[in-house]
């Protein structure tokens, strides 16, 4: 029976350049070469102005972490979320408060029960399964056909 070594630390990225990773290098390759296109083209003033906020946007996707993972992954979030679609949650008010007592005049107030058409139904059903998705945990992000 052959014995196979599991790799370890598979999440850790290879050094290939130095003490850079492969997608550190682009990002700060990717950067300089911007900020050379800038100095090429560009008077020195306007080169600076351009090329000081790319550097730190290169170094930033580099090397910058928020919560240990890296900012490319927090920027690709936030636009998911900013254009991707959302599902809005809301508890609509009743316009009268329904009162238990008598009311003014000294009658029982009028119960009505409702009807319940097939809309109404699909309404309920819909709205129980947003209740069960939220008690589940079930996020916007993850598909089950509850989109709006």
């Amino acid at each position: 029976m052959a014995q196979y070594q599991v790799p370890q630390f598979i999440e850790v990225e290879d050094k290939i350049f130095g003490p850079l990773t492969l997608k550190q290098f682009i990002y700060l390759a990717g950067g300089g070469g911007l900020c050379l296109l800038f100095f090429t083209v560009f008077p020195l003033w306007l080169t600076v102005l351009l090329g000081l906020p790319v550097a730190a946007f290169s170094a930033a996707l580099a090397f910058y972490q928020i919560n240990g993972r890296p900012l490319i992954n927090a920027l690709e979030h936030g636009f998911s979320y900013f254009f991707g679609t959302k599902l809005y949650l809301w508890k609509q008010r009743s316009e009268r408060p329904i009162t238990a007592g008598p009311t003014a005049n000294n009658q029982q107030p009028a119960t009505t029960l409702p009807r319940l058409s097939q809309s109404k139904l699909k309404d309920l059903s819909w709205s129980l399964n947003i209740k069960d998705r939220v008690q589940m945990g079930i996020t916007d992000n993850q598909s089950t056909g509850f989109e709006i």
